[in-house]
């Protein structure tokens, strides 16, 4: 009752009102498309500081650290999951160099950056320059599906995000250590004793775990409703002894449990993954809002010219210059060392830590220790508005992007498929036509089309294929059964409104697939063997532009037996359409519909604004 006077609110409404905050920030910002983490800032500052209905502090009391402590092993713990070596391939050397040189250079160029212009103390800046080296995968995953990087450089930033999330935590460990070493008196070797046994301990600990749960649900000896259950309890008693050995080598027990199952070829592992990260959303959320909200006014007003002179130097200097250095002599083109030099958002788990060892400094004796937390949500907060608003045009110049219009995906090989990929190209959009029959691919081999030859489902499709120059599929082979399969498992990550599939044959409904599965209708919601007939017919696509002279209404009256397929803004939003969906009529708006072939007229180019037949829509075989 203490807690609830004091604070306006109970734990019960603290915990609603931080999960209402984060999850609606996360989709408002979907909405904008903005970085989430900046709403979630916003959200946390306004709610605690600002308007003081939230006081995490005061609300949760002593269970405000164990649950940051236990969030953050989750996220990390996912974050290795995603760490898959065969997706590593040509940046790998990169990834090495940026863990290996670029850590301990980043580290003592935070550390300087602390003490010169944030005027802390060199321990307190020892311990914090090793939390700097954290670059936060919680950030850096949002910001590259935003700006749609190509493979290498993106590879590049996310793992470097992941690896160094436990390697900076362990950093601050050891500084942290030697601190406490000098502040006691204590053996410097009895220190560095308790270092090693604790991260060999983690490390330990965490192929163990891997090890043992890939080895059980390889041989069925957990059911599959109880797998998610085992996992979260397995990964919390790999933390909570890991941690007990050496404080915070939890962080890296986890990721290493993480990491081994990543690379386990666990049949179920896809399952898991993704609950993970609809888990991982929902903790990042909380755990921002939380720390956001337990900030303090006083603390916020005493940011001043110094705290502007450390985020600038971090910026600027000490995350730069040690990339660069990590990465000279290398077969990495100078344009994606530079994207990576200047990109180094910081996220939850800095601000965890940094809050985590700032107290400990504090009780020994280390008074600046408090200025910890709040250096690290000033350079949180610079680096997130900063990379979310930059990445993209930086991306952009340096020519760094996968595709500027996102393109289409289309499975299975036909006539019909190549027909509607040469209307892609017609709209200057990204296109590829995947198979796992070599046959089937070959019209579209000899129209000029992009093809991918193996099933689009495969590890070699994912480890070989940029699947971020797409953002839509089409499944239209002639297997009613694949085409539902591919719809279903690429949905997840496309989202289900962007994922279509022809219309299934009609089936018993002892033989017939569940309704609820597969993707969204096409055109006119057509068979594979119905489209392909209509174009043995002499059905044809076409591409038209709308405008104030030639209208929608006069495109309906001039093809009043044409099916739209999709239609593509002037802002280049493109949008597959099904027989229900109506055209947009605005100015500009280019068409591409299925329609019967007819004889071209003299002022065909005048009324469609020099919009031609495609003349390979029907290729012959």
């Amino acid at each position: 009752m203490a807690v609830a006077e004091t604070a306006g609110l109970g734990p019960v409404l603290g915990f609603a009102l931080v999960g209402a905050l984060g999850v609606g920030s996360q989709w408002l910002a979907w909405r904008l498309r903005m970085p989430a983490i900046v709403l979630m800032l916003a959200a946390g500052l306004v709610a605690g500081p600002g308007l003081g209905v939230l006081s995490p502090s005061e609300q949760f009391g002593d269970l405000m650290q164990p649950m940051l402590a236990i969030a953050v092993a989750i996220i990390l713990f996912e974050g290795g999951m995603t760490l898959n070596m065969r997706s590593l391939s040509d940046a790998a050397v990169g990834v090495r160099r940026l863990v290996f040189i670029g850590g301990p250079l980043g580290w003592a160029a935070s550390s300087a950056a602390l003490h010169w212009a944030a005027g802390l103390s060199w321990q307190s800046s020892a311990v914090f320059g090793g939390i700097m080296i954290v670059t936060g995968p919680t950030v850096i995953a949002p910001l590259l599906r935003q700006a749609r990087l190509r493979k290498r450089p993106a590879a590049l930033l996310q793992w470097e995000a992941i690896v160094n999330d436990p390697v900076g935590a362990l950093a601050a460990v050891l500084a942290f250590e030697v601190v406490v070493v000098f502040a006691n008196g204590a053996s410097a070797g009895a220190a560095i004793v308790e270092m090693l046994v604790g991260v060999g301990a983690a490390t330990l600990f965490g192929v163990a775990a891997g090890w043992g749960l890939a080895k059980a649900f390889r041989n069925a000896l957990v059911p599959e409703y109880m797998k998610v259950p085992v996992l979260f309890a397995l990964l919390l008693l790999v933390f909570a002894v890991s941690d007990a050995i050496l404080h915070e080598s939890g962080l890296l027990a986890v990721t290493v449990m993480g990491l081994w199952i990543a690379n386990a070829n666990l049949p179920s592992y896809v399952e898991l993954r993704r609950f993970k990260e609809h888990a991982t959303i929902l903790l990042v959320s909380g755990v921002f809002i939380l720390l956001a909200a337990n900030m303090d006014r006083a603390t916020l007003l005493a940011m001043d010219w110094r705290t502007l002179a450390f985020v600038a130097s971090v910026i600027l200097l000490a995350r730069p210059l040690p990339v660069l250095a990590a990465l000279a002599f290398s077969d990495i083109p100078w344009k994606e060392r530079l994207l990576v030099a200047f990109t180094g958002p910081r996220g939850v788990v800095l601000v965890a830590v940094a809050g985590l060892f700032g107290d400990l400094l504090v009780q020994v004796g280390i008074e600046d220790g408090s200025k910890v937390t709040m250096l690290a949500f000033a350079l949180v907060a610079a680096t997130v508005v900063l990379h979310g608003f930059t990445l993209t045009p930086m991306a952009r110049w340096l020519g760094l992007t996968a595709t500027e219009t996102p393109g289409v995906l289309i499975v299975g090989g036909s006539r019909w498929s190549t027909a509607l990929g040469l209307a892609f190209r017609k709209l200057e959009l990204p296109v590829m036509i995947a198979d796992p029959n070599h046959a089937h691919l070959r019209r579209a081999r000899d129209a000029g089309l992009e093809t991918f030859w193996g099933d689009i489902l495969s590890e070699a499709a994912e480890h070989n294929l940029d699947l971020v120059t797409y953002d839509k599929v089409i499944a239209a082979s002639d297997n009613d059964a694949y085409n539902t399969l591919v719809a279903t498992d690429l949905a997840p990550e496309f989202g289900r409104e962007h994922v279509f599939q022809l219309k299934r044959l009609r089936q018993s409904a002892r033989h017939a697939l569940p309704a609820t599965l597969g993707g969204q209708k096409i055109a006119a919601d057509e068979t594979y063997f119905e489209a392909n007939a209509r174009l043995a017919e002499g059905w044809e696509f076409r591409v038209t532009k709308l405008s104030e002279e030639f209208t929608l209404e006069q495109w309906r009256a001039r093809h009043p037996d044409a099916v739209p397929v999709a239609d593509l803004g002037p802002g280049g939003t493109l949008r597959l359409l099904g027989p229900d969906d109506k055209v947009k009529s605005t100015d500009g708006t280019r068409l591409l519909f299925f329609g019967p072939k007819r004889e071209e007229r003299k002022d065909d180019r005048r009324d469609e604004n020099g919009q031609d037949t495609l003349k390979a829509a029907n290729p012959k075989s």
